[in-house]
This record gives C-alpha cells, sequence and structure tokens, in this order.
C-alpha cells in the first residue's frame, strides 16, 4: 500500500456555537478525525458537518491557517466561530477585516425576520421567490450575509459569509441574529420600510392628502414615506404595538 493511501490522523476541537453541528460524542471535546489522502481543512470542516461560512478562525499546530491547508497526519486543529464583535484580523487567515457594517440576505424561509430586522433599521433583502442560486449571487455582489434556516446553502464554496439560524420563533431569531452579530449598538428603528427594505422619510402632510384615508386624515399629522415604494406611514396604533416589541427586547436606548 502506497504512503498516500494509508489511513491518516488528526485531533479536531471545535468551539462555542460551533457546536451545534456536531453529534453529541463531537461536542465540547477533542476528537479524532480519520482521512485518506490530504483533504483541505475546509472540505474536512465541512465533512463534519460544520459550514465554512461559521467559521473565523482556524488554529493548526497553534497556527492561523487558510481554508486551503492540506491535512497532515497528526494535525491538532482548532476552529472557532466567527467574530463579528471582535477584531481578530492580525491573527486569522480567513477574512480581511470582521463585518463592520452590516447587510443581510435572507432564504425563504425567514419572511418574519426579514421584517423585524427592518424595522430595526438593518439593510435586509428578502423575496419568498429567491432561488439559493440567487441569494449567493447577491450577497457576494452587494457583501451580505447570507442568513438561512438551511445548512446546506452555507456550504456552497462561493458563500463567503453566512449564519444558520438556530431557532424557529421570530422573536428568538432576532435576538439570536442582534447578538451574534453584537448588533444592539447598531439599531436604528423605523428606518426602513418593513415591506420592501427602502429608506424611510418624513413628509409634508399637505403633500400627500389626496393618498391618506379620510379619518387618518383627521388624527394624524406626521407622516412618513418610503423612498423606494411610495409607501405611507404614520403613528397609529400598529406603531405602538412595535413600540412595545422593541421595549420587550430591551433596546429603550435607541428608541428615544
Amino acid at each position: 500500500m502506497a504512503t498516500s493511501d494509508k489511513k491518516k490522523r488528526a485531533a479536531f476541537r471545535f468551539y462555542e456555537e460551533l457546536n451545534d453541528f456536531l453529534p453529541k460524542a463531537k461536542k465540547k471535546t477533542a476528537f479524532t478525525y480519520h482521512f485518506m489522502g490530504s483533504p483541505s481543512i475546509k472540505d474536512a470542516i465541512e465533512a463534519l458537518g460544520v459550514p465554512h461560512t461559521e467559521i473565523d478562525l482556524i488554529l493548526v499546530n497553534g497556527k492561523s491557517e487558510r481554508f486551503t491547508y492540506h491535512l497532515r497526519d497528526g494535525d491538532r486543529v482548532a476552529v472557532y466561530p466567527v467574530f463579528e464583535s471582535l477584531d481578530i484580523s492580525s491573527v486569522t487567515h480567513l477574512r480581511k477585516e470582521p463585518l463592520r457594517r452590516p447587510k443581510y440576505i435572507l432564504d425563504v424561509h425567514l419572511g418574519k425576520l426579514a421584517k423585524k430586522l427592518r424595522m430595526l433599521g438593518f439593510d435586509t433583502l428578502y423575496e419568498n421567490h429567491y432561488r439559493d442560486e440567487e441569494i449567493v449571487e447577491k450577497a457576494n455582489a452587494e457583501k451580505r450575509v447570507v442568513l438561512t434556516r438551511d445548512i446546506g446553502i452555507l456550504k456552497v464554496k462561493e458563500v463567503e459569509r453566512g449564519y444558520w439560524i438556530r431557532s424557529q420563533s421570530p422573536k428568538k431569531q432576532l435576538k439570536e441574529v442582534l447578538e451574534h452579530f453584537d448588533l444592539y449598538s447598531k439599531i436604528h428603528p423605523f428606518r426602513r420600510c418593513m415591506l420592501c427594505n427602502g429608506i424611510i422619510e418624513q413628509v409634508e402632510k399637505s403633500d400627500i392628502l389626496s393618498e391618506i384615508p379620510p379619518k387618518t386624515k383627521e388624527y394624524y399629522n406626521e407622516f412618513f414615506r418610503c423612498k423606494s415604494c411610495r409607501n405611507i406611514y404614520w403613528k397609529g396604533s400598529h406603531y405602538y404595538k412595535m413600540i412595545n416589541f422593541l421595549k420587550s427586547l430591551n433596546i429603550e436606548e435607541q428608541l428615544k
């Protein structure tokens, strides 16, 4: 048997939320990975079930390596998740810089989350007819993070940034994104249209009189309009329901 055909071993250890992708026996512990030949470390990691988009730092024998590194017999591998709130550019070789101006694109399963992210002012693309390839293309062209409930799309090699949403509850999904990407200080409520993601600006009541219902004209004087889809907003009962929702997230400071 040739040397390259012999079964080899590497010790792997995954940290923090990367353990969500692993079977119980491999969670939060070092384990042996058996392989043949010299696979790239990216292929090995994804064979273990962890999408490359969730990873920010790989240490092999204590040294930071790229996804193109080829495993060798006896390697010791430590894999760390994305550090969006911490600049580790001096030690990681996987990305040029951490995300500082977050923009997102969501898959077809996350429509409610998309509206909530827009409500908080985050640039969020979503259409219920997006195909996976469209999501990947738009994400790369516009430097957006892919948010998805489908792990498979995060294993597409062209995807540069992505995150697998763990929860199925829209409110918990929102908290998950806010915490994972450290977004609380970047919240600017009601700056984006929940329908189309366009920018909202204040408009004079006199300029839109013909477009608002009679009772709305009578009771409200402050109006806002989406620059993209032209939808008109005012601070009615729905607005105060959203305010109460935002308060439940403990972000009162951003509402002042």
